[in-house]
């Protein structure tokens, strides 16, 4: 896993402070290393046009455009005067070269966007809107300097943005860069060296970024073991009974030794599931919520009492009797609009669907401080996982995941690991990513994943 960073000045002032590294230095080498990336991948491009901003963000391109004179037929475009002193500087010495300063927008084979950087925090004028939505009109390879500008510090797009197919952000990820909005705006992200190697340039943090490694599946070592070895999981089926056997299918093909799917009525399941009508006595873990739909609330209340791991999803949310167990160790799995209904229920805050997605690292901060035991995981286009003041993304996974009974998938991969041992948020992150993972390998039609397509993908990684 990789750091995530709120903010990277501080970051930058401590190598002029501790390292003796200069603010000319460290944009030097931010300047070479898109640089180095933009010849190192799109040699086969003639032409590059930069556009500037005022400040230091602009002072990057500026100076990038020294480094790829000659290279290709550079244009540099100034939107506004140069304000920043480094600008300033980047501007005499690209000046001192002769090289082509336009003052007219034109298409170019690569476009690079240097307007602003992570510190944007107001609106866009509009003159700014106006540019940007040119840029994008412009078929050609977009890339953006430290974040495409428009997405300002909390990864909001208040009016538009720059579409960038690759975002080359500056020393550090940044967590901006993570929003849902910002999913459809920064393409591929490639972390530009600033004159030291990244493990010193970043700092101890508590958020996050995933990869695949962190991805730890139930591989069986153990020779001598039986069924009872990995676990048995009970999934609780309510009045909308397909997601339960799916989260129950799930389960079963991600390594739990036994599920059986709890429920009051006689069921037609898989023949490898069992069914029984209330919890096990020797169930390792509890899937519940999933297509729960009305229920007598003291008999889920003693199976939420038992003392197993639980991942609770969907129906109970909108339930106070959800907030009975949050002392407790357990996963819960909201959507958006389900969690805005936990925050209510929970008296933290009463905000709309918008304004959660808006902030989701603020609220899922919220509520992880309030309730430290609790692995929360907030489904988006880029998932959330946090428990007590520690937060993960994963940014894997794609809109092939928008369809009915990928949740229910979901929520019986963490059943299946809870089962077999793993603590909760190991199990979440595991399954979170062997989820989004999964999905981005499903070879067919991006609109036409089925459950069963998904758990088929999974059994192969």
């Amino acid at each position: 896993m990789q750091k995530l960073f709120d903010e990277v000045n501080s970051l930058d002032k401590r190598c002029y402070e501790k390292f003796l590294l200069s603010e000319d230095l460290l944009m030097e080498q931010a300047a070479s290393s898109m640089a180095l990336y933009i010849s190192e991948n799109y040699s086969f491009c003639k032409s590059i046009l930069i556009i500037c901003g005022s400040g230091n963000n602009g002072a990057d391109g500026i100076a990038l455009a020294r480094l790829l004179h000659t290279k290709f037929d550079v244009k540099l475009y100034l939107f506004l005067s140069v304000k920043s002193e480094m600008a300033k500087l980047q501007l005499q010495r690209v000046q001192a070269l002769g090289i082509n300063v336009v003052n007219k927008l034109s298409n170019a084979d690569i476009i690079v966007d240097c307007i602003f950087g992570t510190g944007l925090n107001k609106p866009l004028i509009k003159n700014y809107e106006n540019l940007i939505n040119t840029l994008n009109s412009y078929e050609s390879i977009k890339i953006a300097c430290d974040i495409p500008s428009g997405i300002n510090t909390l990864g909001q797009v208040e009016s538009t943005a720059f579409k960038a197919n690759v975002t080359i952000t500056m020393g550090a990820l940044k967590t901006s860069l993570f929003s849902d909005v910002a999913k459809d705006y920064i393409g591929k992200i490639v972390v530009a060296n600033l004159g030291i190697q990244r493990n010193l340039y970043e700092i101890d943090s508590n958020k996050y970024f995933l990869d695949e490694s962190d991805m730890n599946l139930p591989f069986r070592n153990k020779k001598n073991s039986h069924k009872g070895s990995f676990g048995h999981l009970n999934v609780v089926a309510g009045c909308k009974k397909g997601a339960g056997i799916i989260a129950a299918n799930a389960a079963f093909n991600f390594g739990a030794g036994l599920v059986s799917v709890v429920c009051h009525e006689n069921l037609d399941l898989p023949y490898h599931i069992m069914q029984t009508h209330f919890v096990s006595e020797n169930c390792t873990a509890i899937a519940i919520g999933m297509g729960l739909g009305k229920y007598e609330t003291e008999e889920i209340r003693k199976i939420l009492n038992k003392k197993v791991p639980k991942i609770i999803d969907a129906d109970l949310f909108y339930d106070k009797l959800i907030c009975e167990v949050l002392e407790q160790d357990v996963v819960l799995t909201p959507h958006p609009k389900e969690f805005v209904s936990l925050l209510k229920l929970c008296k933290i805050a009463e905000i709309s669907v918008e304004e959660l997605q808006n902030n989701r690292f603020l609220y899922v901060g919220k509520f992880c401080k309030k309730y430290p035991n609790v692995v929360l995981l907030l489904k988006g286009a880029n998932v959330i996982i946090s428990q007590n003041d520690k937060l993960y993304v994963n940014s894997f996974g794609s809109a092939v995941l928008s369809k009915g009974g990928s949740g229910d998938v979901l929520s019986g991969l963490i059943g299946s690991l809870l089962a077999q041992g793993y603590k909760s948020l190991d199990a979440t992150i595991t399954a979170s990513l062997a989820h989004a993972i999964a999905s981005e390998n499903y070879s067919k039609n991006n609109y036409s994943l089925t459950p069963l397509d998904l758990i088929e993908e999974i059994k192969k990684l």
